[in-house]
């Protein structure tokens, strides 16, 4: 059995869309996070952000329904497991507040608040490899955005309190901070991205924001969504809201040799799907033993396209076409084609 037709069959038995309308109104899930098994591949969760302001964690292989917890006021922009510990789960939003909870309570109450300043609205954050720092960032306001820090000690042993931030960088961007994403080996370094075009990378470690400013990378549109990738993890991507790509090599800043990768202005047009054309992306994917970089893209018709990036352009790898059945859906690849 390929890999694939493994993932197909594992999708096939699972139903997240229809095992998380727990009530009359559907939701719509926003965001989703896997834990990391700090002990045992057993205690693995999955947790989702949903449009009515609830976030919800299942058991990542059953998808058995655990927990819900809903006393967010405002908008959910994120949800994010801890590292170190797998029971504890964190959520951003724009009422100013990252929430802290912990799925082995059965209070619906955060264990812990992290609260930013008056004005802030959080649209994005992340919490870096060694549970230390957490980093959200914020909506422009007037003339404001920042990326806001705070020392996220204490979380593993659920002591409830209210933190205040460490400080902001309210400098390096001039437009809301859509994406944050802290590198997945080294805990001082962070990347952000904004809706201004550009890409940030920082070494938090450093005294001040102008310092810890290693690079600025111009995607020249607004930024969706952005990653870590390559050998060590000195690349960084990022997809856009107009569907484009663009790819650096942190690691050459020092050279005289350039450090974009790749730049395709619309992903669309560079990516031929025969009989399918791609609509838009979803994300990307790092896949540390291959060495290789990929994009996952989408129809409206809800088929998913997996697409292969090198420094010499985009190449379509597979496309799984859906099969609706209310709310479930599942994905074939070519060798199931035939039984749509």
């Amino acid at each position: 059995m390929t890999a694939v037709e493994k993932i197909e069959e594992q999708l096939a038995s699972l139903r997240i869309a229809k095992r998380s309308m727990l009530s009359e109104e559907p939701a719509y899930l926003l965001d989703i996070d896997v834990s990391k098994p700090a002990q045992s591949e057993n205690s693995c969760f999955v947790a989702v952000s949903c449009s009515n302001k609830s976030i919800r964690v299942y058991n990542r292989e059953t998808l058995n329904f655990l927990r819900e917890y809903s006393s967010h006021p405002g908008i959910l922009n994120g949800v994010r497991f801890a590292h170190a510990c797998d029971n504890v789960v964190f959520s951003a939003c724009s009422d100013g507040t990252v929430k802290c909870w912990d799925i082995r309570l059965a209070t619906q109450k955060p264990v812990q608040i992290f609260s930013g300043y008056p004005s802030n609205v959080f649209i994005s954050f992340d919490i870096n490899r060694n549970d230390l720092i957490i980093c959200a960032g914020t909506e422009k306001v007037e003339k404001d955005v920042f990326l806001v820090f705070w020392d996220a000690r204490g979380i593993t042993n659920c002591a409830s309190a209210t933190k205040e931030p460490l400080g902001v960088y309210s400098e390096s961007h001039n437009d809301d901070i859509t994406k944050i994403c802290f590198h997945p080996i080294e805990p001082n370094l962070v990347v952000s991205g904004s809706t201004d075009g550009l890409v940030n990378v920082f070494d938090i470690d450093k005294d001040n924001e102008d310092d810890a400013l290693i690079s600025t990378c111009n995607s020249d549109s607004s930024v969706s969504f952005i990653g870590w990738s390559g050998k060590d993890y000195k690349q960084v991507y990022c997809i856009t809201h107009d569907e484009g790509f663009c790819w650096w090599d942190i690691a050459q800043l020092d050279t005289e040799e350039p450090i974009t990768l790749l730049h395709v202005l619309d992903v669309r047009d560079a990516v031929c799907v025969e009989n399918d054309s791609l609509h838009y992306l979803v994300g990307g994917l790092y896949h540390e033993k291959a060495d290789k970089l990929f994009l996952l893209g989408g129809t409206s018709t809800g088929n998913i396209h997996l697409i292969s990036c090198g420094t010499d352009g985009l190449s379509l790898v597979e496309r799984m076409l859906s099969c609706c059945y209310g709310n479930l859906e599942l994905w074939k690849g070519p060798s199931q084609r035939k039984h749509l």
